[in-house]
């Protein structure tokens, strides 16, 4: 069993900067790789950016790739999301997610199956203003 509270939502002007943080506890958080999705109002939740457990692979979406930095400390459970250069259009309900990945690699169509994750947290709000 994994826990994940995501935090660091919040308010912010376009251009600006948020960092995102997911906290993962349970016995054997290492097996797993992280996943950030988001939700939009109206808008099905679609795939952010992943990282393995050992934090050598990331993952991102087109949209936001050079703007999200994903990293991991597994010294402290916690995977961040490091957002720069945010767009309203970046408004959303941010999700984590945990997905076992002890015997196989995170992979690149893995990372972005949402079906394939074991774990979600509850979310945190972004929302960019224009």
């Amino acid at each position: 069993q994994v826990q994940l509270v995501e935090s660091g939502g919040g308010l912010v002007q376009a251009g600006g900067s948020l960092r995102l943080s997911c906290a993962a506890s349970g016995r054997t958080v290492r097996n797993y790789s992280v996943g950030l999705f988001r939700q939009a109002p109206g808008k099905e939740r679609e795939f952010v950016a992943a990282i393995d457990w050992s934090g050598g692979s990331t993952y991102y979406a087109d949209s936001v790739k050079g703007r999200f930095t994903i990293s991991r400390d597994n010294a402290k459970n916690t995977v961040y999301l490091q957002m720069s250069s945010l767009k309203p259009e970046d408004t959303a309900v941010y999700y984590c997610a945990a997905v076992r990945t002890v015997t196989r690699p995170l992979g690149h169509f893995l990372a972005r199956s949402q079906r394939e994750y074991d774990y979600w947290g509850q979310g945190t709000q972004v929302t960019v203003s224009s």
